[in-house]
């Protein structure tokens, strides 16, 4: 595998970051978006990124192959330290280890930032991104029956979560 770089997101990405995200749309229940993004809608959510909840890519051979952030997880103040992770890897370049290395870099930047816990919300299915999750020590906390309704079918999503200032890394 040719290496690839993880660094923050900075607004010339958005084309390869909304890329990824629309294919993940169209194609799968990773997210629950139907519709794909529009680059106004994606600024939009770039901006409501920073210190505390990042965007991060991966970047390889120039081409942005893979990105993760964290969001906040509600609005609400008591909710300040928590945040929602995301992840996604452009179709092509799955199972070489780029998502796990998203993910290892991005909750290090969430325990930088102050945040306390992580949340991981993924739809069934989804095996690849519960192993990441459980491999970087997110727990299973509890599954929400038949939430989501995407290709037909009604979809539940497993909540996971890891809580910062008692894991490694």
């Amino acid at each position: 595998m040719t290496e690839c770089t993880i660094r923050p997101a900075n607004a010339d990405d958005l084309a390869g970051i909304t890329e990824i995200y629309n294919q993940a749309i169209i194609n799968t229940v990773a997210t629950f978006d139907t519709e794909p993004k529009t680059p106004e809608e994606q600024r939009v959510w770039f901006n409501e990124h920073g210190d505390k909840y990042p965007i991060l890519v991966a970047e390889q051979l120039g081409a942005i192959v893979g990105w993760a952030s964290l969001s906040e997880w509600s609005d609400r103040r008591a909710y300040s330290d928590t945040a929602e992770i995301s992840l996604y890897v452009a179709e092509s370049h799955r199972g070489k280890g780029i998502g796990r290395k998203l993910s290892e870099v991005v909750i290090k930047a969430g325990r930088e930032a102050g945040l306390h816990t992580l949340i991981a919300r993924i739809a069934e299915g989804n095996a690849s991104s519960i192993h990441i999750a459980e491999s970087q020590g997110f727990e299973h906390i509890g599954i929400m029956r038949e939430v989501g309704y995407k290709f037909g079918k009604l979809i539940d999503v497993y909540l996971m979560q890891i809580l910062l200032d008692r894991s490694t890394g």
